[in-house]
């Protein structure tokens, strides 16, 4: 199934009769993958599945839904944060899609954002951790997309909930995007609500006692805020300078409204018509890009706009007259950062 129409037809976008059929047939696949989960959580719970652990902490940044949440640009606070108190740090992930050239999308991101931090990516994440151990040095792994991931045992789970959309529609795959029901937030040691900016106080609130019936770990508020902007072929430049331009923006993120909102808070006028989406890490060809130069043309748009994530899959030599930049994103933690911090400290002990 393609992925757009899925998505519109889990979220309830899509109507007809085809998406009233769909929506049922995955609703009754639901309790199969639900089955699933719960029984192989239950395994790992009594010990009947082996938990590897580490010879040094193990942090995980991951989630209960699929895609979008804003793992990459809180795995390089985590980063940061580590080296910031002079603890040498590993980030160890699947590798999901890799580029031909090696490496993912969020491997080639996470270099740019955390120069200089080795990042191994391997489906045995046990194995990777131990090499970050044995090979880099590595005094904290950082698990990239890690709390489904229990063969590693972590001393920190940060589990991230989108407050856009925190739930994956209300159900579980494949009728939703939850991977785990809310009770697998029991497990985490601290939930961020990321995108906070994005929703009024009242939803948020909301969100807050719904996590809160569900675990008793600290609850904390990450907004994702524009740094900078990104060329192909690696200048930068103020997100300031976009504001009087006229853009057309694409992407291939899990949460392409996401973007979309940034960039108006950013001041750009984006309509519908000049906003365009791929699938969830897209890999772009050269076709691709000069179907997007053409479109941009035929509206009188000097600018190409897209996410970081976006960039990094796309060849400098494919460029064109026309510049395309990427919106540099950080997260801020806006609150709650000491207990954010505070468990890092108890399980990492840095110096």
């Amino acid at each position: 199934m393609d992925e757009r129409f899925y998505l519109d037809t889990v979220s309830g976008r899509a109507t007809g009769l085809l998406a009233q059929a769909m929506r049922a047939v995955l609703r009754l696949m639901t309790p199969a993958y639900r089955a699933s989960v719960v029984g192989r959580n239950l395994l790992f719970d009594v010990g009947l599945k082996q938990v590897h652990h580490s010879a040094v902490p193990v942090v995980s940044v991951g989630n209960i839904t699929t895609g979008g949440t804003g793992k990459t640009p809180v795995v390089a606070w985590v980063s940061e944060w580590f080296r910031s108190h002079e603890t040498r740090v590993c980030l160890v992930s699947r590798g999901y899609r890799a580029l031909q050239a090696g490496g993912n999308d969020e491997l080639r991101v996470l270099e740019q954002l955390c120069q200089g931090v080795p990042h191994i990516q391997d489906q045995d994440r046990v194995a990777a951790a131990r090499e970050a151990v044995e090979k880099h040095g590595a005094e904290v792994v950082v698990l990239d997309d890690g709390f489904q991931h229990r063969r590693l045992h972590r001393d920190v789970d940060i589990v991230l909930i989108d407050a856009t959309n925190p739930w994956g529609y209300g159900h579980l795959l494949p009728r939703g995007l939850m991977r785990e029901p809310r009770s697998a937030l029991k497990r985490a040691d601290i939930v961020v609500l990321t995108r906070v900016d994005q929703v009024d106080r009242e939803s948020l609130n909301e969100l807050r006692r719904e996590v809160q019936q569900s675990t008793n770990a600290p609850l904390a508020e990450v907004a994702f805020r524009p740094t900078q902007l990104r060329s192909l072929n690696g200048e930068t430049a103020s997100v300031k300078s976009l504001v009087s331009e006229q853009v057309l923006a694409f992407c291939g993120i899990g949460n392409p409204e996401g973007f979309r909102r940034t960039l108006v808070d950013m001041g750009l006028s984006v309509h519908s018509d000049a906003f365009v989406t791929f699938a969830d890490h897209h890999h772009y060809t050269q076709s691709e890009v000069a179907l997007l130069v053409e479109q941009a043309r035929e509206r009188g748009v000097t600018t190409l706009v897209t996410t970081q994530k976006d960039l990094v899959k796309i060849d400098p030599a494919w460029s064109s007259t026309l510049p395309v930049w990427a919106v540099v994103i950080g997260a801020e933690v806006v609150t709650e950062r000491e207990a954010l911090e505070s468990v890092l400290k108890a399980s990492a002990h840095p110096k």
